[in-house]
């Protein structure tokens, strides 16, 4: 898609100039790679050596996390003494397909694609690195950057802990981020204090009974009745034992019991999801939810196997951060650029950093504008206008650049 030069929009002093139209061209096709050989969580084998051949061919030395995928790279000397922005990225799939038509660079891997917008988090962190080891040769970067290529980030409770481990935060005082938005156009971003995402867990729940016939429910566990309640009556009983404006949520993915329409089964299974827009709510939620299980379990004499699995706290930015995100964009591309964004209950990993160290995730703008086709994370069809690189790239460097000021 034409766009209109990059020199033409205000603000472009925060740069050393307009991407370079090789620069431009070289990580839409970097992308456009990654996208063909989607890898899920802890197997990015091949993305790992991709990045680390990029960033070692700009004269950078990055370093393989302990768990073998995954890599980051300092960018500039450090002096020990002031903290370093880090710039983060995750870099694994889904295990969906891709079924977008006649686009030549769909996923090549069956039954995995990118399409939760990884690998456009992936190439605009490169690409700012690329950028900024450049001003770092020309003796232009005012203090050193960190690139954090994070593994696994679909994969509960998210491979950001163990890049935590690895030790990508030693000696970082700030980490930023940008996730990718189809509802928002590119060319522009979303921003929120606060926060942005939600809490995610995973529930797994079984029920045991002795089982019967459905003559004589009265003698045995009704364990089907048992299951129907507790998928029921559950989310209602944990949504009314906090404060509704924490959102705290139960909602159920899948339901399985019983082979044969006149035998009571002996087992029955629930699977789902628990959502909280809330810190201390989510921290609460555990013991409400097994609470409200067993009640309902009790009722019917069904023996009850709760696997409440923590998932990540909600992603919560920090005000300074955000607006240090806010003045770069603003500065590159004018205010109209930035706009506000609500709360998603969707889940981030990026959450796990902010327990450590101040930081904001934008949501990058990936849609076409005049686009009018609703497009969402997590389908096969999902992809961006690419455009959203060099506004991902431009944002981060012009962070860097600002933070450094301040």
């Amino acid at each position: 898609m034409s766009r209109e030069s990059e020199a033409d929009h205000p603000g472009d002093a925060v740069l050393p100039g307009a991407l370079p139209e090789a620069l431009r061209a070289e990580l839409v096709a970097f992308r456009r790679d990654l996208h063909m050989h989607p890898e899920l969580g802890n197997q990015e084998f091949r993305t790992t050596a991709a990045i680390k051949g990029r960033l070692e061919q700009a004269g950078l030395a990055p370093r393989v996390l302990d768990t073998g995928t995954g890599l980051f790279c300092d960018i500039g000397d450090r002096d020990g003494v002031r903290p370093m922005l880090a710039l983060r990225a995750d870099i694994d799939a889904l295990p969906i397909p891709d079924t977008k038509a006649d686009c030549a660079y769909r996923s090549t891997v069956p039954d995995r694609a990118h399409a939760c917008g990884h690998d456009v988090h992936t190439t605009v962190v490169l690409g700012a690195g690329l950028v900024l080891a450049e001003l770092h040769r020309q003796g232009r970067l005012p203090q050193p950057v960190r690139l954090v290529f994070q593994p696994a980030e679909e994969v509960l409770p998210g491979g950001a802990a163990d890049a935590i481990e690895s030790g990508v935060l030693d000696g970082v005082g700030r980490i930023i981020a940008v996730h990718c938005d189809p509802r928002v156009d590119a060319g522009r971003i979303g921003l929120r204090h606060g926060p942005i995402t939600s809490a995610c867990d995973r529930l797994e729940v079984a029920l045991d009974g002795p089982g019967g016939h459905t003559a004589r429910p009265h003698l045995t566990t009704d364990l089907v009745t048992a299951v129907a309640r507790v998928a029921t009556e559950v989310p209602s009983l944990v949504a009314r034992r906090v404060d509704a404006r924490s959102g705290l949520g139960v909602t159920w993915g899948r339901i399985e019991s019983g082979h044969a329409p006149n035998v009571i089964p002996q087992h029955a299974e629930l699977s789902g999801t628990v959502r909280c827009l809330d810190l201390d709510a989510w921290r609460q939620a555990p013991d409400l939810v097994h609470a409200a299980i067993d009640e309902i379990a009790n009722l019917y004499r069904a023996k009850s196997e709760i696997n409440y699995i923590r998932g990540v706290p909600p992603v919560v930015n920090d005000m300074v951060v955000t607006e240090l995100l806010r003045d770069a964009m603003t500065a590159r591309r004018g205010a109209p650029s930035v706009e506000d964004t609500e709360q998603s209950l969707g889940g981030e990993d990026f959450s796990w950093y902010l327990e450590h160290v101040p930081g904001a995730m934008a949501r990058l703008g990936v849609r076409r504008p005049g686009e009018r086709t609703v497009r969402d994370l997590h389908q096969g069809d999902f992809d961006v206008d690419e455009h959203a690189i060099t506004v991902g790239v431009e944002l981060f460097t012009a962070a860097a650049l600002l933070d450094a000021e301040r």
